[in-house]
């Protein structure tokens, strides 16, 4: 897994590229940890160039979403192809999750 960070103002975005599975979730962590302990409370994760999500890359997903509730902070998705959409649906984190189409709308959202 390829993993790239830029910040647009104050909102930190995170790509993904690959799979985010058992063997690459330690190091999908780490990145979005230095990142909430950089300060960045705003996050959004480019999922274009995801391929697949597994149980532990929802559980990435999800401490992150819980760690950044915990100090005020907001995360968004964005950019997601059919099956990393299918898996969220399947698993309910679409309905807790907050994703959009594009890059720009998800800033937007976070944004406000």
């Amino acid at each position: 897994m390829d993993i790239a960070i830029r910040t647009h103002k104050d909102v930190s975005l995170v790509a993904f590229a690959g799979h985010l599975d058992t063997n690459t979730a330690p190091e999908a962590q780490e990145a979005l940890d230095r990142v909430v302990e950089g300060g960045g409370q705003k996050v959004v994760i480019d999922c274009t160039a995801l391929d697949y999500i597994s149980s532990a890359g929802l559980r990435v997903l999800l401490g992150i979403v819980k760690r950044l509730d915990g100090v005020g902070g907001s995360f968004h998705l964005f950019g997601l192809n059919e099956s990393v959409r299918e898996v969220l649906d399947i698993s309910g984190f679409s309905m807790i999750l907050k994703i959009f189409d594009t890059e720009a709308e998800a800033i937007e959202g976070i944004a406000t």
